[in-house]
């Protein structure tokens, strides 16, 4: 069995890892941790998972994460950066949910998120959690930096295209939508029924901060430095759920080829990527707690192509693709405990 233990079990993303790893079969539950509501049982706040998890929260002081093999960050950033030196040295592996491991130059990191990065040397053999795209890497991983949910969607969605060069690379658009929940548990205004609901608007027009790494893994994902998205995010008045639709503008060699057959061949054998038969359009409702992302590609005109991506943004998005990742590092069937069907409706 896998010892587990979570830091900053009281959030979104935290309460789905606790659904997910409570049915996990190889998984063994050790710690969950909050300063705030220490000595508090789990299911006293989340009455799901009642029955589930028979665990309370501790603090990070007495939860012994040295002593597990896994422990996931479901925190703030610059949390997971803080601890991971002590959890490697004790031969503990790492996955941040959180923005600590994902961008590589630090540089920006502190443009982006506002403070100095702590451990330059340990984000340097860090390896970006996206399972189809860097599975290899992450079996041999010791700390992972988990994908943002736009940036799952974004890259997902022009990966085929990108390693085919068959889309111009500095002409791309991701014009995303998500439901409140990607915003977070915290008390806001703007998520708060009477705002969000009934409403649809964009935010983080003059920059956000997933546009760094979603360039970032894009021109990796391409190996061309040219690659240059420009991304707008919305929110939906919804609770969980991400649409994605991209926007490119094809080469000769793309307006030639069978784009549908590109997809089906690049995802083929892929679990968790579905992609619909020609002509579909893809629902939110449709991966809803589930760990699955569900794809359309249309050619609108003859030079352009248009991507339709969704997937959950708790669970593909953040802590089912965390425990994707887990199942790679530990030598797991990847998909072991991830076969949620969707719920619906």
């Amino acid at each position: 069995m896998i010892k587990v233990g979570i830091v900053g079990g009281t959030g979104y993303t935290g309460v789905e890892l606790l659904r997910l790893l409570s049915q996990h079969p190889q998984v063994q539950l050790q710690a969950i941790t909050s300063r705030k509501e220490a000595g508090l049982p789990v299911a006293d706040m989340y009455p799901s998972l009642r029955g589930h998890v028979d665990l309370a929260f501790v603090t990070p002081d007495d939860a012994k994460l040295t002593e597990c093999d896994v422990v996931f960050f479901a925190t703030p950033h610059g949390v997971a950066m803080a601890q991971a030196r002590e959890l490697l040295a004790a031969g503990v592996k790492v996955i941040d949910l959180a923005a600590d491991f994902r961008l590589q130059d630090t540089a920006v990191f502190e443009q982006w998120y506002g403070m100095p990065h702590s451990c330059p040397d340990i984000l340097a053999e860090a390896v970006y959690g996206l399972p189809e795209l860097n599975r290899e890497a992450i079996k041999k991983a010791r700390v992972i930096g988990n994908p943002g949910c736009y940036p799952t969607s974004v890259q997902l969605g022009w990966a085929p295209l990108l390693k085919s060069k068959l889309v111009e690379p500095t002409h791309l658009i991701a014009n995303c939508a998500s439901g409140v929940s990607g915003a977070g548990r915290k008390a806001e205004v703007g998520a708060l029924l009477a705002e969000a609901g009934d409403n649809f608007k964009a935010y983080g027009v003059k920059g956000h901060r997933h546009s760094p790494e979603i360039n970032q893994q894009l021109r990796t994902i391409a190996g061309d430095d040219s690659v240059n998205c420009l991304f707008v995010p919305h929110l939906l008045p919804i609770i969980r759920g991400i649409h994605s639709t991209l926007y490119g503008r094809l080469t000769a060699e793309g307006q030639a080829a069978d784009l549908q057959a590109l997809f089906e061949s690049f995802y083929a054998g892929e679990r968790f990527v579905d992609v619909l038969p020609a002509g579909s359009a893809p629902e939110t409702r449709s991966v809803r707690a589930s760990n699955t992302v569900r794809i359309a590609v249309h050619k609108p005109q003859p030079d352009t192509v248009m991507v339709l991506v969704v997937e959950d943004n708790l669970t593909k998005g953040a802590s089912g693709q965390a425990v994707q990742c887990m199942n790679l590092m530990c030598g797991l069937d990847e998909h072991l405990g991830l076969t949620h069907v969707p719920v619906l409706p």
